[in-house]
């Protein structure tokens, strides 16, 4: 099914303070990450997460379940929205690992992600 919220990304200064922070807060757990600079992968009861550093005072993100990547992608641009040029699906194991995600503005400009979930197993 697509349009259910299937992952967020925090994007904080410093991803070790963030995972103290929420693990105390929510009692969220927490394994390492495969981004640059840092960063965890989360473990809750809804929706999974990452915290990613480099990106101080950057709200959340949430990433939107599509079926098929590609066919997001093309009908955001005809539904007059824009997307990043860079595919934020990172390399195969982390796809395998993770699935797929893309950043998008829809047509006023606000920003939200696009995520494919890895194939089944």
């Amino acid at each position: 099914m697509a349009g259910e919220i299937s992952f967020f990304e925090l994007g904080v200064a410093d991803p070790e303070r963030a995972r103290t922070f929420y693990a105390g807060l929510f009692g969220w757990s927490f394994e390492p990450g495969t981004t640059e600079g840092g960063g965890y992968a989360i473990s809750t009861s809804g929706p999974p997460g990452g915290v990613h550093g480099g990106d101080p005072g950057v709200g959340p993100y949430v990433f939107f379940r599509v079926d098929d990547m590609r066919a997001a992608v093309a009908l955001v641009r005809a539904l007059g929205g824009t997307v990043d040029e860079i595919d934020a699906g990172g390399d195969e194991e982390t796809v395998a690992r993770f699935g797929r995600f893309q950043l998008c503005r829809d047509d006023q400009g606000s920003p939200f992600g696009l995520h494919q979930p890895p194939a089944a197993t």
